[in-house]
């Protein structure tokens, strides 16, 4: 099966389809990755913070030299995280990210969040752990961006859970559209003004969390959180297209234009995902999804917002 591709506004495309890594642990990573890979996956997420760059790039590696895949046909994305964010540590962070991938350059380096901590703090745990945006404002990150691609660390660079209004600052401020904003999109939290931004910027959007991402921390979940697979609506208009829950919302995010990137560590699911690809909604069941009024929000960095410190009005989507 070929999963389709989206245009990328620097000449470059992203496949439709891809493997999440968030949450997933050491060797369920690495399972998870060699499994997408021979079911026919083409395009692996990942981040510096998710902890697992060492077992995604030895799946890599090794399904690359069992002739699974070949290389320049996996499209690998990975992320810059927030105390790398001044211009001089963004190098850093991206080579740390290619050493533990085992790779010479990414496909595709995104600016995790449009928020930075001081160098070497992981998580902040008052406000001295932040750096205010005077220090590191996030054109001056995105320019640092801009200077991997030129050394050819990547091929692609781009930003994510960055707002309409934030990334229009981005784009006046350096002149540079990022390639694409990677964002939490499903049928309760559709962002309409943020699809509506990026299709008139040329920036591409790809869709995280797009099952509801029910087994996240509970430290990230809140009260009576309305579980997005358990819709009575998703489960109806699933049942009438002969699809699962999570393939038509798979379907669903790509009928929209945007690529998908759902995680699992379960070999039947990674492959009942995968066959979302070629699933063809009609009409009535797009309309359907797009017609649910429930709006959720499941990742939700509220901790981690300080006016005047780490934002400026609304600034993360």
């Amino acid at each position: 099966m070929t999963i389709a591709t989206f245009p990328l506004n620097d000449g470059h495309a992203i496949p439709a389809l891809g493997l999440g890594t968030w949450k997933s642990a050491d060797d369920d990573a690495y399972r998870a990755v060699k499994e997408a890979l021979r079911v026919g996956y083409q395009h692996i997420d990942g981040a510096w913070i998710y902890g697992n760059e060492e077992q995604v790039g030895r799946a890599l590696a090794e399904s690359v030299a069992e002739g699974v895949v070949a290389r320049e046909d996996v499209f690998v994305t990975t992320k810059l995280w927030n105390c790398f964010h001044r211009p001089e540590d963004v190098e850093k962070g991206c080579r740390e990210s290619l050493a533990k991938l085992g790779l010479e350059q990414v496909d595709l380096y995104l600016v995790h969040w449009p928020i930075a901590f001081r160098p070497g703090v992981i998580m902040p745990e008052d406000e001295e752990g932040f750096l205010p945006l005077s220090e590191a404002p996030l054109a001056a990150t995105w320019e640092a961006m801009l200077a991997l691609r030129e050394k050819g660390l990547a091929k692609s660079v781009g930003v994510s859970n960055v707002s309409p209004s934030t990334l229009r600052q981005l784009v006046a401020d350096t002149g540079v559209a990022p390639a694409v904003n990677q964002v939490e999109l499903h049928p309760y939290n559709p962002q309409p003004e943020l699809m509506a931004t990026c299709a008139e910027l040329g920036v591409h959007l790809t869709a995280y969390s797009p099952l509801g991402s029910m087994d996240r921390p509970a430290t990230m979940k809140g009260e009576d959180e309305p579980p997005l697979l358990k819709s009575p609506k998703v489960a109806a208009v699933a049942d009438a297209e002969g699809l699962t829950p999570a393939q038509l919302l798979i379907a669903w995010a790509i009928a929209r234009g945007t690529s998908v990137i759902p995680k699992s560590t379960n070999a039947g699911r990674i492959a009942e995902n995968f066959a979302a690809g070629e699933a063809t909604p009609g009409a009535d069941a797009l309309a359907a999804l797009d017609a649910i009024e429930t709006r959720y929000r499941y990742v939700n960095p509220s901790s981690l917002l300080r006016p005047g410190i780490t934002h400026d009005g609304d600034f993360w989507a």
